[in-house]
């Protein structure tokens, strides 16, 4: 990490999180998958490699045309498109088009080049480090005169070249050219003519992101440029398990707090995740616990969770096929079916009269059409994790009190879990879902209740009443807090943990349905997939 003192650099660029897929052509299915399953979890990109020499793996940009059109709303681009086997002025034209299609949800990765010997067994050039930095240059010039509306476009290069060539199609939003830099020529080319830094943690570990930072940005002063103007993305890789001393080496809150220190001292505005085709647990950690710490620390220290409401609504989402299962369900105009609540209970006891519960009405008087926003679906989701994993700590209890596991057989059956910890103890473990389930309550306290009562203010007392709720399910995790306390010193209490844990259970299942209920449909119409990450 960076030096304690040193400058802060904030570019002013907004969060993000992303994802970045092999396209390994033996699990097409599952690539396309991984991809789906990245916009409902609400993250904001999708990438891909690009290596068109490798037999094994999809063709890149067939790839993305595919996701553009399995999606709505996520954003695509090549990480990083290889340059000597896609001539710029094909690739110009092959990224505007799919920008159109896809309705501006496109960017630009680029590379210089590397493994020569597979591209010259293509039919590609052979370059030395410094060619390959010029021809990107000229690359870069071709790609920006083919964009640019006007006369015929003209470069002229010793690599590439235009000679009259008519500029168009143009993209349908402003497009960024981010590259894939980490010596210092390619940093000074950053700095001087792309929109964005797209290096790899693996290649670029965070004690060099200042040192590379700065050429960037002394670059960008000597051309004339803001630094600002150049975004920082930053491709990840880790583990959920270890011991935090590494970097992404532990449990997701080592996670979120060495991500949000590289946002707020480096200036990366967006992480993006290097996932495994066969295993979405990491995605789904990444989406459901890591990003949304990493942007409650971040916004609390740029003083942005005071006014969390958005300024503008997200974009309409395009028209997109419905995920498999999820055909139209009665009682849910969304298109998805919300969970009904618990037909038994647990404990004794009652937090809330839910007879009192006010219901909203149905936005519109009818049903969403086919464009819904994946919301509804997203908002599912997120409780989905949360029962389960619910379930999960429940099962645990309940053998730890029966004695048949012990404290080594609990840390194995923990560590298959998806929400694992670094200290394998039952305390700790419970302490760290009623965290989980505590970041989501206030994420939606800050963010999405704020929204939908401005997106349609009958929903006003719904929104009063889960806000409530959500002030009394905090006090019983406290209440699980000091049972947990109290079993520390006197193992036999662990019936206290059972009984705060039956009615943790009651309590969270009924609001989540209760929420489910009122809500799915009113997202799904409105729309806010962000705010419930």
């Amino acid at each position: 990490m960076s030096d304690e003192g040193a400058v802060m650099p904030d570019y002013g660029h907004d969060l993000r999180f992303g994802t970045f897929l092999p396209p390994v052509a033996e699990h097409a299915d599952a690539v396309v998958a991984l991809a789906r399953l990245a916009e409902r979890l609400g993250l904001d990109s999708v990438s891909v490699q690009d290596h068109p020499y490798q037999p094994a793996f999809l063709d890149t940009w067939t790839l993305l045309s595919v996701l553009a059109a399995r999606t709505s709303r996520i954003r695509l681009f090549p990480n990083v498109a290889n340059l000597p086997l896609r001539p710029p002025a094909v690739l110009a034209r092959s990224a505007a088009s799919l920008d159109i299609l896809s309705g501006g949800r496109v960017e630009l990765g680029l590379g210089a080049g590397s493994f020569w010997d597979a591209i010259a067994a293509n039919g590609g050039p052979r370059r030395a480090p410094a060619e390959a930095v010029d021809a990107l240059e000229e690359a870069i010039a071709v790609i920006r005169a083919l964009w640019t509306p006007g006369r015929a476009a003209r470069v002229a290069g010793e690599h590439h070249r235009l000679d009259g060539a008519k500029p168009g199609p143009f993209p349908a939003h402003d497009m960024g050219i981010w590259l894939g830099a980490y010596k210092k020529r390619m940093l000074r080319l950053t700095g001087r003519a792309a929109d964005g830094w797209l290096p790899s943690s693996p290649y670029a570990p965070p004690e060099r992101l200042a040192e590379m930072n700065a050429v960037i940005d002394d670059a960008a002063r000597e051309a004339g440029r803001d630094p600002a103007a150049i975004r920082r993305i930053y491709n990840i890789t880790g583990s959920f398990s270890g011991t935090g001393a590494e970097f992404l080496q532990g449990p997701p809150r080592v996670w979120v707090e060495q991500l949000a220190e590289l946002a707020l001292t480096e200036g990366i505005g967006e992480f993006v995740l290097m996932a495994d085709a066969g295993d979405d647990t990491g995605l789904r950690r990444f989406a459901d616990e890591v990003a949304p710490g990493v942007r409650e620390q971040v916004g609390a220290e740029h003083g942005a969770a005071t006014d969390p409401v958005p300024t503008r609504p997200p974009p309409p989402p395009a028209p997109a096929r419905p995920a498999a299962g999820l055909g139209p369900a009665a009682g849910s105009p969304a298109g998805v079916r919300p969970t009904p609540p618990p037909e038994t209970r647990l404990s004794g006891e009652a937090v809330w009269d839910e007879s009192t519960r006010p219901s909203g009405p149905i936005a519109g008087g009818g049903p969403l059409p086919a464009t819904a926003n994946p919301s509804g679906r997203h908002l599912i989701d997120v409780h989905d994790h949360l029962r389960g994993e619910l379930a999960q700590l429940r099962d645990l209890i309940r053998q730890v009190a029966e004695g048949g596991v012990d404290v080594a057989a609990a840390r194995d059956m923990i560590a298959t879990m998806t929400m694992r910890q670094n200290s394998w103890t039952l305390g700790t473990y419970c302490e760290s879902y009623c965290r989980v389930v505590t970041t989501h309550h206030t994420l939606e306290d800050r963010s999405v209740f704020p929204w939908l009562r401005k997106a349609d203010p009958r929903l006003a007392p719904v929104i009063d009443r889960l806000a409530e709720e959500h002030e009394a399910i905090a006090g019983v995790l406290e209440r699980v807090d000091r049972a947990l306390v109290a079993m520390v010193a006197d193992p036999a209490r662990i019936g206290d943990v059972q009984d705060a844990v039956d009615l943790l259970t009651d309590t969270l299942l009924s609001h989540l349905s209760y929420e489910e209920r009122e809500l799915v449909e009113p997202l799904g119409r409105h729309g806010f997939s962000d705010a419930i990450r």
